[in-house]
């Protein structure tokens, strides 16, 4: 994956508006910002901040990676938007990250081996997105897949476990010791991107879309 460097990756399933241009593990540049609903105003400022750090153009960067989902259907949309705006001008490939997977892996750097943890953020006001996963090899592997649960099951799916995520309702509870990461960092992305992407690079991007899991209802404002 070496010919695909410099790589820019592009968060934005949740809280975090973030990219990062990344050259390998050891020189990476990343920036982010955390505001509500800034993700359409900010993202390409945090884009060409990272560029100018990282002393290089657009035209040198070489695929694009973007956080894929599951998130916020809103930020999705516009990583999305802006993976695709930037890869067709620059005629270079997408990597689609799954979003879960490059969380797991990065939580999977600091956990004990063989333990287990999930990841659960809200879908809406009663559901959530779930997986369960355990760390193997300094790697992850599925312990649960990804899915949709009613927000009340959270605690037969993951009682006395760590759950990263924001889980709204149930964060209250100590029946699960929850911990408010709710999104990889950029460089997560990226990292992700070098080495399981290889089979996910897409260079067909028009009908690349975000991994909603579920079915994306666009509601009518009532006047």
């Amino acid at each position: 994956m070496n010919n695909f460097l410099p790589l820019l990756a592009i968060e934005t399933s949740d809280s975090i508006c973030g990219a990062c241009v990344y050259f390998d593990e050891s020189k990476y540049f990343s920036a982010k910002v955390i505001l509500k609903h800034s993700h359409s105003e900010k993202l390409f400022e945090v884009i060409q901040s990272v560029l100018n750090q990282a002393s290089i153009s657009q035209n040198d960067l070489k695929v694009i990676a973007v956080s894929n989902g599951p998130g916020s259907f809103t930020g999705l949309r516009i990583g999305m938007s802006a993976a695709k705006g930037l890869a067709q001008a620059l005629s270079i490939p997408i990597i689609p990250v799954p979003t879960f997977e490059a969380l797991a892996f990065q939580i999977s750097k600091y956990l004990p081996e063989d333990s287990s943890f999930a990841i659960s953020n809200r879908v809406g006001r009663d559901e959530l997105y779930f997986a369960k996963f355990q760390i193997k090899g300094n790697s992850y592997i599925f312990q649960e897949e990804l899915k949709i649960i009613p927000i009340s099951e959270i605690f037969l799916f993951a009682k006395g476990m760590n759950v990263f995520g924001n889980i709204g309702e149930a964060n209250s509870t100590d029946k699960i010791i929850l911990k408010h990461i709710s999104a990889p960092e950029p460089e997560s992305i990226a990292e992700w991107a070098l080495k399981f992407g290889a089979d996910k690079i897409v260079y067909d991007i028009d009908n690349i879309e975000p991994n909603y899991i579920k079915v994306f209802i666009v509601k009518e404002k009532k006047k």
